[in-house]
């Protein structure tokens, strides 16, 4: 096949602009690591933020459900947020005491616990070691234990030893050892559940000149796109809260039941348990799993309540997993599940299990922000999930990578929810103008054009496997046309798309490759009997030999209708084809769906109808 790269001055996307430049992506990139720096270092700060504004997001709704009804604004902030912290407060008492209790009745459970281990022993390969460490301690215990209770002072009778050298220590007060070692660690976690609160309370009742100080601060220049960016973040993260709570009710309520039915203490609490846990991502349930897997191995002599707990923690969290989470992060939130487990793993190692509890409404964030932001859009594109390439550019990747299985995968779902018609037109040749814009601009050599064409071969020959368009052998009758490939591979693939076509409609078509339009060839072409000829071409660099190959084709087929298909959407070359149609050809049209209304009209007039028109007409139906 020819390549009359030469003929064509190649035409260069515009230059990269500063944006692009790499000097400003690497400024981003010191931008981006200085951003991460400070928010390590500033953690103290802003994860009290961070939780308030996550939790004033859970509580607005019933800040305005009671505002709405009359409640002033600080009553309805006041009575929420007491509500709120209450029912946290005694959460955290109720599963501390139960932890406190468990620990506490550890000697009752001594029994059963190491009857298990002697079991274990000679069937799990640790289970002597565990089982020998085990008495190891309990016998370094009682040791440690039976000296400090007969210890003595030294005597004269162990020898006459150097004199130890005696400090007096005044004792410090009670009280002061008491503020130290017991009320000192409390403080932190005190002092910053204080803070949350009082950040909860502010954003609560200064809601709206908080919005407005935003959106003065983002530009009051763009009010709209900085509103839809507040209102969409706030929306998704709310609206993930809220599925988030009912897929914990879905888990906690068959887990708190179940564990009440299988026989583990306090059932109900742990089912309330797993109901917070899940706001964690992925690892909420099997830390739910943890106490009531050690409850049923301590309380129960055998190995059977233990197994029904784990059985019973699988089901539900299998359950969840796979079919309720992908739904409710994919569809709520607009993150891929990728960039779920990856913020996860990030904002945990930036700060820890309250990063791990706020990583999906962060991200969230983050990609809102992409999406109007244009510096930040690189978010989007890595975090979102939404489709990145489009269709026909997926479909072009896909070929260049020569794997047209998943190229067929795409056009079959495709033509299950529209049509085959429709993938020829709306994906396939805008994948083959996107390649035949690569090869004007000199970066498609003509090998890799050959290799989309056969690409694009194999997917046909697939679809005809699957009966979506007729097979090579399927000729119908009727009257001939001819599709002929103007320049280059790009050129024949679309003429196999329209032949497909054709005979999907009972019409016996014949391809012919740029090959045969060669100087030497082209008066062969056995185009006499032809009613209709189509030149097929997805580029018009080079009018002038187009030009000549529609004067050239004319000589060979005078009564044919000559038929243009300047393939893809219509450009401004599109003035150089209708120049060539006003000297010798019928007809210029710019999609296959053009082309075969152009055909069939042109086999209309002629008067000689296919014989397969009746039989497509009948299917049709």
């Amino acid at each position: 096949m020819q390549d009359d790269r030469s003929e064509a001055p190649p035409r260069f996307e515009r230059d990269l602009t500063a944006e692009h430049s790499p000097v400003v992506s690497m400024a981003r990139v010191v931008i981006g690591a200085i951003v991460i720096v400070g928010l390590y270092f500033a953690r103290p700060v802003l994860e009290p933020i961070a939780l308030a504004v996550l939790l004033s997001l859970m509580l607005a709704p019933a800040v305005r459900w009671l505002h709405l009804r009359g409640v002033g604004r600080s009553a309805a902030v006041s009575a929420t947020v007491l509500l709120a912290f209450v029912v946290i407060a005694g959460f955290g008492a109720a599963v501390g005491d139960e932890v406190i209790g468990f620990v506490r009745n550890l000697p009752q459970y001594e029994d059963n616990i190491a009857t298990k281990i002697r079991s274990l022993s000679g069937v799990v390969p640790g289970a002597s070691v565990l089982g020998r460490a085990t008495r190891v301690f309990h016998d370094l215990g009682s040791q440690l234990e039976g000296a400090v209770g007969s210890s003595t002072p030294p005597t004269a009778a162990q020898g006459d030893s150097a004199p130890v050298p005696v400090e007096i220590r005044q004792n410090e007060p009670a009280l002061l050892q008491l503020l130290r070692n017991v009320i000192g660690p409390m403080l932190q976690p005190v002092a910053e559940a204080g803070l949350v609160l009082l950040f909860v309370v502010m954003i609560l009742l200064k809601r709206e000149d908080l919005r407005d100080r935003l959106l003065r601060l983002a530009g009051a220049r763009d009010l709209h796109r900085t509103t839809a960016a507040m209102n969409e973040a706030a929306e998704r993260v709310s609206k993930y809260l809220l599925m988030q709570l009912a897929v914990g009710l879905c888990y906690g309520l068959p887990v708190g039941i179940g564990l009440a039915v299988i026989g583990i203490p306090n059932a109900p609490l742990w089912g309330l348990l797993g109901v917070v846990l899940r706001f964690v991502p992925y690892i909420g349930g099997p830390l739910t799993a943890v106490v009531p897997c050690a409850l049923a191995i301590a309380v129960a002599p055998g190995w059977g309540l233990f197994f029904w707990t784990v059985l019973l923690f699988v089901a539900a969290e299998t359950v969840t997993a796979n079919f309720i989470e992908p739904w409710i992060y994919g569809r709520t939130t607009g993150l891929s599940s990728v960039a779920v487990v990856g913020a996860a793993t990030f904002w945990t190692w930036l700060w820890g299990p309250v990063g791990l509890l706020l990583a999906t409404p962060l991200t969230v964030c983050l990609v809102v922000l992409g999406r109007y932001l244009p510096p930040l859009r690189f978010l989007d594109i890595l975090l979102g999930n939404r489709p990145v390439l489009s269709a026909q550019e997926t479909l072009y990747q896909r070929l260049l990578a020569r794997d047209p299985e998943e190229a067929t995968e795409q056009a079959e779902e495709f033509a299950r929810e529209k049509s085959i018609e429709a993938f020829f037109d709306e994906v396939a040749i805008p994948a083959l103008v996107l390649a035949q814009a690569d090869s004007d601009r000199g970066v498609l050599a003509g090998h890799r054009r050959a290799v989309i064409a056969e690409g694009l071969a194999s997917i046909l020959d697939n679809l005809a496997e699957d009966g979506l368009v007729e097979s090579d052998e399927a000729e119908g009758e009727g009257p001939r046309i001819a599709c002929l490939a103007a320049r280059n591979e790009l050129d024949l693939a679309a003429a196999w798309l329209l032949q497909h076509l054709l005979r999907l409609r009972g019409y016996r078509a014949v391809v012919f490759s740029p090959d045969a339009l060669s100087t030497f060839n082209i008066d062969r072409l056995p185009l006499r009997g032809a009613g209709v000829v189509c030149l097929s071409m997805v580029s018009t660099t080079s009018p002038a030999r187009a030009r000549y190959l529609v004067r050239r084709i004319r000589r060979r087929a005078r009564r044919a209708r000559l038929i243009i298909g300047l393939w893809g959407p219509e450009r401004a070359d599109f003035q150089a084809a209708e120049a060539i149609v006003a000297t010798a050809a019928d007809g210029v049209v710019t999609s296959l769906a053009a082309a075969i209304a152009e055909i069939e009209a042109a086999l209309a007039e002629s008067r000689i109808p296919a014989i397969g028109e009746r039989r497509f007409a009948r299917e049709s139906a």
